[in-house]
């Protein structure tokens, strides 16, 4: 079984391509019970920084299992598909509250998503220190890649 990685701070441009297209991504947090916590969220990917960034509201359960996993942050994945191509940045996410942070993730999305976010004083972003990413998304002559 193939495992598809790539360096999170160094990718090929067809994975930066991918991960610049307007897709819908999954969110996985950890419960405070270790299940595993799924949602549709909009992600922006900045691999000079190592991060993704995801904007949420502070009251969102995904910003609370994040919360809840302590100062070391918790271990998450983001996800997005399309069709046989597939691409995942994992990684310990933080809140972080700061205007200047939420203002640059609210930047990178309308950038990414063709809108600016409506605004919302209780929103934040929850960053994620990318350990790892894969996925296998080059696409080969007019086919692309199955991820087989």
């Amino acid at each position: 079984m193939a495992a598809y990685p790539v360096d999170p701070g160094d990718p090929d441009p067809s994975y930066l391509t991918f991960w610049q297209e307007r897709h819908l991504c999954t969110l996985t947090t950890p419960r405070p019970d270790g299940s595993p916590h799924v949602v549709p969220v909009g992600v922006t990917y900045d691999p000079e920084a190592r991060l993704a960034r995801v904007i949420a509201n502070k009251s969102s359960r995904k910003v609370l299992n994040v919360l809840s996993a302590g100062p070391l942050g918790a271990r998450v994945a983001v996800c997005q598909v399309d069709g046989r191509r597939w691409a995942t940045l994992e990684g310990r996410a933080s809140v972080r509250t700061e205007p200047d942070r939420v203002a640059e993730a609210e930047r990178r999305y309308a950038e990414r998503y063709g809108r600016t976010p409506s605004p919302n004083p209780s929103r934040v972003v929850i960053e994620i220190e990318l350990t790892r990413a894969l996925g296998p998304v080059r696409r080969i002559g007019s086919q692309e890649s199955n991820g087989d």
